[in-house]
C-alpha cells in the first residue's frame, strides 16, 4: 500500500498553529501518521509502543503531571523528547519552558502551540490528517452534489457527464470535480471526492470549452469536496439489452475496498439525465431510512416473483 504524507508546514497553516521550534524549515518536516498521542505513558516512563512518527500532545493533565513529579520531572521530560517525536503541541495556550525549548532544540524535534483545548484540537487534526493521509485514487468521471448526496457519475467520453452535470447544476446542484475525481477512504465506511487545485469550479463543454462554475453560477454552484453516496453509470443504449426494470435487487461497486450503490442508465436521445439522477438519488436515500419502493411493490402483487414481473414487464 502506498504510504502518503503532509508537510509541517501545512499543518500549521491549516490548524493555526503557532510554531515555536523547528529543527529546520517546516516543510521540510513530514508526517505521516494520521494518530496522535497523549504522551501520558511515556512520560510516566514506558515507552515499549511508543510512536515517534505521531504528533504528541501536552495538555493541562500532563502538565500538572510533570509538575507532581518534583525534581524528577526533568529526567521524564529529556526522556520523552529522546524519541524525536515529528512533533510537540502545546495545547490550552500553555506556556513553554527554557528547559522544554532547550530539549526541543537539542533533539531537533518540532515545538508548537494551540490555544484550543486538548480534546478539540486533537479531534480536529485527527479529521485533517484523515483526509490528508488516506488512501487514494483518481477516478475518470464527475462528482456532483444533489440533494445532499455526492453522485458520482461516470461512463466512457463522450457520453454527456458534463452536459448532465451541468444541467443539475442549472437545476440548483453543486459541482464537486468535472473530468478527473481525486477519491480519497478518509475512514473505513467513508469515501470523499474532491477535484484537483488546477481544476476545481471548471467544466469542459465540448464545442463551447471551459465554463467557470463560480463565475458563471455563483459561489453556490460549486463544493470543494464531497461523500461519496451513489455512482451513476452511463452507458449507450443496446438495443435488446435487458435493462434492469424493477431494482429489487441492489448492485453495488468496489471503490479502495469500500462498497457504493451504483445505477446503470442506458443513455439515448430523448431522456432527461437530470431528472433520472434525481429520482436515483432520492430512492438511493429513501433505501437508507428502510423504505424500498420494489420490494413494496413486489409485496402488493398476488405472485411476488420477480422474474415473473420483469417478464411482464419487458413484454409490454
Amino acid at each position: 500500500m502506498m504510504t502518503y504524507s503532509v508537510s509541517l508546514e501545512r499543518i500549521v497553516a491549516a490548524n493555526d498553529f503557532e510554531l515555536l521550534y523547528t529543527p529546520c524549515k517546516p516543510e521540510e518536516i513530514i508526517v505521516t501518521s494520521q494518530d496522535v498521542n497523549r504522551p501520558g505513558l511515556a512520560l510516566a516512563g514506558y515507552f515499549d509502543y511508543f510512536d515517534s512518527a505521531r504528533l504528541q500532545f501536552i495538555g493541562f493533565a500532563e502538565r500538572e503531571y510533570l509538575m507532581s513529579l518534583g525534581g524528577k520531572a526533568a529526567g521524564r521530560l529529556d526522556r520523552f523528547f529522546a524519541q524525536k517525536p515529528v512533533a510537540v503541541v502545546l495545547s490550552r495556550g500553555l506556556d513553554v519552558s527554557d528547559f522544554m525549548l532547550e530539549l526541543a532544540e537539542k533533539y531537533g524535534v518540532s515545538l508548537l502551540r494551540t490555544q484550543e483545548s486538548t480534546s478539540d484540537c486533537m479531534a480536529a487534526i485527527i479529521s485533517y490528517l484523515g483526509v490528508q493521509l488516506a488512501e487514494r485514487m483518481d477516478q475518470h468521471g464527475v462528482l456532483v452534489e444533489v440533494a445532499g448526496q455526492g453522485v458520482l457519475i461516470t461512463g466512457e467520453s463522450g457520453i454527456g457527464k458534463t452536459e448532465c452535470a451541468l444541467e443539475l447544476i442549472r437545476r440548483g446542484h453543486r459541482l464537486v470535480a468535472d473530468d478527473r475525481v481525486e477519491i480519497r477512504r478518509v475512514s473505513a465506511t467513508t469515501l470523499v471526492g474532491a477535484a484537483p487545485d488546477n481544476i476545481r469550479n471548471f467544466l469542459e463543454l465540448r464545442g463551447v470549452g471551459l465554463l467557470n462554475v463560480q463565475y458563471l453560477f455563483g459561489t453556490g454552484a460549486v463544493k470543494d469536496t464531497e461523500r461519496i453516496d451513489l455512482v451513476v453509470a452511463m452507458e449507450r443504449w443496446e438495443d435488446g439489452k435487458p435493462y434492469e426494470r424493477i431494482g429489487d435487487v441492489d448492485t453495488y461497486t468496489d471503490i479502495l475496498g469500500i462498497k457504493v450503490p451504483i445505477v446503470t442508465v442506458p443513455i439515448s436521445p430523448g431522456r432527461n439525465l437530470a431528472i433520472i439522477i434525481e429520482a436515483a438519488v432520492m430512492n438511493n436515500r429513501a433505501k437508507k431510512g428502510g423504505y424500498n419502493a420494489a420490494q413494496h411493490f413486489l409485496s402488493r402483487i398476488k405472485n411476488p416473483d420477480p422474474e415473473v414481473i420483469k417478464n411482464f414487464w419487458y413484454s409490454m
